[in-house]
């Protein structure tokens, strides 16, 4: 007898269940935060059990680590998209990534799951290796080209990677935390632009 069927069938069924799971967690985040968010409220509204949740995530807060990873890659792809914009220009490249994730913090669901609570609930280590996996290795092959060019006086790539990166979050945490977003918005955009195109020699 072939078992393939049902088998793809229950795959399917608990692949639906995880991502039920994680959208509705990611909602609930995004909205109330992570505190004021329960286990109770995330089964409810995914119309699962305790016992679906845990069998895909241990706790909350492994969960919340699933919804931080998804919206980051989401962030770093947007970044990806308008740095192609930039045709051969490197620094214009990084300069249009940087501000596509500028324009992400001013999202609340991003403000609140990526820029105020990912840092405090996973700890800073954590939320750095999320934000590195996305998006170190794009960003210092882009300063490698542009360094290999002549565009940028020769450093290492990677540590001017890491540098940049960290401004850019910081940016992205002014923006968050600021009473009046859009003029955040505008002074870290114009702050940044410099910090760019003065890596150019």
């Amino acid at each position: 007898m072939d078992d393939r069927a049902p088998r793809s069938l229950r795959n399917e069924h608990v692949a639906a269940t995880r991502r039920a799971i994680v959208e509705v967690a990611r909602q609930r985040f995004g909205a109330e935060g992570y505190a004021a968010t329960s286990v109770d409220d995330i089964v409810r509204d995914a119309g699962v059990t305790k016992g679906a949740l845990y069998h895909h995530f241990e706790n909350k807060d492994q969960l919340f680590e699933e919804v931080v990873d998804e919206l980051e890659g989401e962030i770093a792809a947007r970044g990806a998209v308008a740095a192609l914009k930039a045709g051969n220009d490197p620094l214009a490249a990084l300069f249009r990534a940087f501000s596509a994730f500028l324009d992400a913090a001013m999202e609340p669901e991003v403000q609140r799951i990526s820029l105020l609570d990912a840092p405090s609930v996973l700890g800073a280590e954590r939320f750095d290796a999320i934000v590195r996996r996305h998006t170190l290795l794009p960003v210092a092959a882009v300063l490698d080209y542009a360094i290999k060019e002549g565009v940028v006086q020769r450093v290492d790539a990677e540590a001017l990677a890491e540098l940049l990166l960290g401004a850019c979050t910081q940016a992205g945490m002014v923006i968050a935390r600021a009473p009046d977003p859009p003029r955040a918005r505008r002074v870290v955009g114009k702050t940044l632009k410099v910090l760019v195109y003065g890596l150019a020699k």
